[in-house]
């Protein structure tokens, strides 16, 4: 563990929360130099919402149905990540697409999991494309987050075989169970320790990133 001050940490999602929790434990037991200062979502039965508060972490419910159009929702998200003067913004199974404003403002202080290893597989269905595709491995990836969608440069990846009888609903239980859980607060605890981050011009790159 490094000298350095604790990071604020404030974590978006939008449904059962298990990579939150993971990440909650982690700073717990102080794998993470950092804390999770508030937890945003914009659905209000996100079952994460739930974990947080078990764990005396504020919350915040943004619904963005109440919008009329993504620029005002960001705005609104950034507003309240901002009140909570982050470090690090996690995206922890938040289903928006973000605007770019959104992104530029936190370039470098973004990550997100993403269940496949890319540059395979942007975007959604990431499971069965992989299936469908005959791959022998699959798994995760923790990216920063820049303007293209999933295409930030890599913290951390890795795989697992794919066994002949996995079906999509399995195969995405495994990557979550096997990998997600395990390298996303790695990959918090390597920002937070200021042992990776991001170039600030285009194209983007990660610095000082370990072997994985």
């Amino acid at each position: 563990m490094t000298s350095t001050a604790r990071k604020r940490i404030v974590v978006l999602i939008s449904g059962n929360g298990r990579n939150l929790q993971a990440i909650i434990d982690a700073c717990a037991n102080n794998s993470i130099n950092g804390d999770i200062v508030g937890v945003i979502s914009n659905k209000a039965d996100a079952y994460g919402l739930i974990r947080a508060r078990q764990a005396s972490i504020p919350t915040c419910i943004i619904p963005h149905q109440e919008f009329a159009d993504r620029e005002s929702f960001d705005a609104a998200i950034q507003d309240q990540i901002d009140l909570l003067d982050a470090d690090l913004v996690v995206l922890a199974g938040f289903m928006r697409i973000l605007t770019d404003d959104f992104v530029r403002h936190y370039l470098g202080r973004m990550i997100n999991i993403h269940p496949s290893l890319l540059p395979k597989y942007p975007g959604l269905n990431t499971h069965q494309r992989a299936l469908d595709a005959g791959d022998a491995t699959h798994g995760a990836t923790v990216h920063f987050v820049t303007p293209e969608l999933d295409a930030g440069p890599t913290v951390l990846q890795h795989s697992l075989t794919i066994n002949t009888d996995d079906t999509a609903e399995s195969l995405a239980e495994r990557v979550m169970e096997e990998i997600e859980l395990a390298l996303y607060p790695k990959a918090v605890a390597l920002f937070c320790d200021n042992v990776v981050t991001l170039s600030d011009t285009a194209p983007y790159r990660t610095l000082n990133t370990p072997e994985t």
